[in-house]
């Protein structure tokens, strides 16, 4: 490993952009090679073997990396990818962040560094304090952060000037003490990570089927005859999904993309683990690829449900399944009264596809016997996510698609645990069957008053109702929206306070006052009073499985996620408070028993969790059919018909993931599979756009998104972005989170979900 004259790593710096060949296969020897390089410079030879060879093993530790379950029964020496074998490195790099570290550099000094500095430098070894009026981060005591947190908690006004904000990568066992944690203290302030990406899917299912999880398992796709991949870039954002994907296709799976870039994981996967994907072409996936314009899914949707309908009407009884639509499902007539509306050359024109595409993609609705719908980002982050959402629910339900083998519903979490982290109660609103059940279990009385999502909680920051902020995980200040606007709303706090593994910028955006507390990771031990603990983790599709790690922890001074929750729980709420919390601490099986009182479907909780596979919650709509809705039935959703219109001189920008990227973390500044390598400041423009407004390729231009604002159009600015002439629909563009978050307004948000529109920004390019 190379170092700097100051001893710290030497860390790449991003160059001008160097074009290379678009990728139209994902994985293969590339993905081995680069895996095994950032465990060589992260961690060495000997910490690569001891943490891969556990990856994602059933007496090993779950990847932080996505929530993609395993196959049931079976799992691979090697069950990682490429990205997941990243994230690995990057926590269980032998870098560290000492107290020596923020002696030499200022807060800042910090500031002006990239977040993917910031990571590069290593794990944090011990608590920081930045004291009001300090330049600098100081050591402080365990014993001393907590009490500086809990004279903050004192000094409220109200509970409710406090927000606790989680990220997904937070096991079940801590997520369930940090929320038992703020409503003993009396708010349900509990932000959380699902608020920017999958809530509009929660709200949508929620109301359609009566529960906001996915009906499928990992056999159910691959059981499937076609499979519909929306909105969703598997190949870089959930890369173990490729593998299932390959299965599905041999067995006979048809896969429709719908996306409106072309993505290197959706068109051919070689798997590194056979012959064929190391020395053969791999396996086809996609048998048609759908460029759709950004938020024109709804109307596609529509128009499946369209042709559905007539070709029902022209032969009776063919298409749809009529006793699960009499016995399972309301709303019917009314929705397909709302499709005599629908023209599909109407279709065409929102969705930059031909009338011969779709007519083609509904028949392979109409015909085949069991039906995955996948998605992701791209329809949850519109304005009309949910109503987009619960259309390609109704276009299943016609076809009886849910509580079938091989068929349902499939919204692709990213972040490990973000879907345990709500089962475990992280929401501002969780239901009253809940919050009775926790209360007669702790003798505690949690309040009932909804409390702020993210959003919120960033608007109540910046009105000056909140004093203390606490991020559980994640990186707040990069992963919202609007990113000066929030930045501004936190330092309006008295206190911050981040438990987290490394650096990065929500160090550098402080409260009045500032708390670093490191944390364990996925990969690290975790022994409390001698005793090996275990935390546990829910899938994508409902399985909650063990994780333990078991490489030593960069330094004593570490604690765990329950370690520091409880400890601080003690100290602001004395330690005859109802809840016991350093038994909690002490033992997680006991946090599990718990657990299993409060929340249903966790019978035998320490039991079935210990079995090789872990078990599956319960889901009524595919166990059996029944639907936990007001009237007991499946709804069909009759949403007016939304798309995103493009302003004359105007683009839509989407924001996403680079290839070399997780969420907000950075592992370098290349794409690999979209040819664009040495900087991630571009933005992804069509050549026919790029014509029209008199632009070029290799350009240096600023962005400006307009919105409609309280004072009238507003506008946000991102500066020094260079042209890439891509392949992208006419009208539509496309640039890296979190560099231009900064465009994503406070105020445009989902209908029902309040999720950020990152999807769907208008924006100008101005000549730099």
């Amino acid at each position: 490993m190379s170092h700097t004259p100051d001893g710290g790593p030497r860390v790449d710096e991003p160059t001008d952009v160097h074009r290379k060949h678009v990728k139209t296969w994902a994985a293969g020897v590339p993905a081995v090679a680069v895996a095994l390089k950032r465990g060589l410079e992260q961690m060495g030879p000997v910490r690569t073997v001891q943490t891969l060879v556990k990856l994602n093993q059933r007496d090993g530790f779950d990847c932080p990396g996505c929530a993609w379950p395993e196959t049931p029964g079976h799992r691979k020496h090697a069950e990682f990818c490429e990205n997941g074998a990243k994230a690995v490195a990057e926590e269980a790099t032998k870098r560290s962040v000492t107290p020596e570290f923020f002696a030499a550099h200022s807060v800042e000094d910090l500031a002006t560094r990239s977040g993917y500095w910031l990571s590069q430098q290593g794990r944090l070894a011990h608590p920081m304090y930045l004291a009001p009026g300090d330049t600098h981060y100081r050591p402080v005591s365990w014993d001393d952060a907590n009490r500086i947190i809990a004279d903050e908690f004192a000094a409220m006004a109200s509970p409710d000037e406090a927000v606790f904000y989680t990220s997904g990568r937070t096991s079940n066992e801590a997520a369930f003490v940090y929320q038992l944690l703020a409503r003993s203290l009396g708010t349900n302030n509990l932000p959380d990570c699902s608020n920017m990406c999958h809530e509009s899917s929660g709200a949508a299912l929620g109301t359609s089927i009566g529960i906001g999880k996915g009906s499928v398992t990992v056999p159910d796709l691959e059981a499937a005859d076609l499979i519909l991949i929306a909105g969703q870039n598997p190949g870089t954002n959930h890369p173990r999904m490729l593998a299932t994907l390959e299965k599905a296709k041999n067995n006979g799976a048809r896969i429709v993309a719908i996306n409106p870039l072309p993505e290197a994981g959706l068109m051919r996967f070689k798997d590194p683990q056979k012959i064929g994907g190391v020395i053969g072409e791999g396996t086809k996936l996609a048998d048609d690829y759908l460029q759709v314009r950004l938020g024109s899914d709804m109307a596609l949707f529509r128009g499946v449900a369209r042709l559905l309908r007539d070709a029902e009407q022209a032969n009776p009884g063919t298409v749809f399944d009529h006793e699960f639509l009499t016995g399972s499902c309301a709303g019917t007539e009314d929705y397909l009264a709302l499709l005599d509306d629908v023209d599909i050359d109407e279709v065409a024109a929102i969705t930059g596809l031909t009338r011969a595409q779709i007519v083609d993609l509904a028949d392979a609705v109409r015909t085949s016997q069991r039906i995955v719908l996948c998605w992701a980002m791209g329809l949850t982050q519109h304005r009309h996510a949910v109503a987009t959402i619960a259309e390609g629910t109704n276009v299943l339900l016609l076809r009886g698609m849910i509580g079938k083998v091989g068929a349902g519903l499939c919204p692709v979490r990213g972040h490990s645990n973000v879907q345990g982290d709500r089962t475990m109660g992280i929401f501002e609103k969780m239901p009253e069957s809940f919050l009775a059940a926790q209360d007669a279990e702790f003798g505690i009385v949690s309040p009932r008053e909804h409390g702020y999502d993210t959003v919120a909680a960033i608007n109540a920051m910046a009105a000056g109702k909140v004093r203390v902020f606490m991020g559980m995980g994640g990186n707040f200040v990069s992963a919202t929206p609007d990113t000066e606007a929030t930045a501004d709303a936190l330092r309006r706090c008295a206190l911050t306070v981040q438990v987290s593994t490394k650096l990065n910028e929500s160090h550098t955006v402080t409260g009045r006052a500032a708390l670093i507390l490191p944390t364990l990771g996925r990969t690290d031990r975790d022994v409390i009073n001698g005793v090996a603990q275990r935390v546990s983790v829910e899938d994508s599709m409902s399985v909650v499985h063990l994780s333990r790690g078991s490489l030593p922890p960069v330094s004593a001074d570490l604690r765990s996620e329950v370690a520091i929750v409880c400890d601080l729980a003690t100290a602001a709420l004395g330690a005859d408070h109802p809840v016991p919390w350093q038994e909690l601490k002490g033992n997680y099986d006991a946090i599990r028993d718990r657990i299993e009182r409060v929340i249903p479907g966790f019978e035998d909780f320490n039991i079935r969790v210990r079995r090789s596979d872990g078990f599956v919650l319960p889901h009524p709509p595919r166990d059996d059919r029944t639907f936990d809705t007001p009237n007991g039935k499946a709804n069909f959703a009759t949403y007016p018909l939304e798309w995103v219109h493009i302003p004359e001189g105007r683009l839509i920008l989407q924001t996403l993931r680079s290839h070399d990227q997780y969420n907000t973390t950075v592992y370098g500044h290349d794409d690999r599979y979209r040819g664009i390598k040495g900087n991630r400041h571009v933005v992804m423009v069509s050549p026919a756009d790029l014509s029209a407004l008199g632009l070029h390729d290799g350009q240096r231009v600023d962005i400006v998104s307009e919105f409609e604002g309280e004072n009238g159009l507003e506008e946000r600015r991102v500066r020094g972005f260079e042209i890439v002439a891509y392949d992208t629909p006419q009208g539509n563009a496309a640039a890296y989170y979190p560099e231009t978050n900064p465009l994503v307004p406070l105020g445009s948000v989902a209908k029902e979900s309040n999720t950020p529109v990152s999807k769907a920004v208008v924006i100008r390019l101005e000549p730099a």
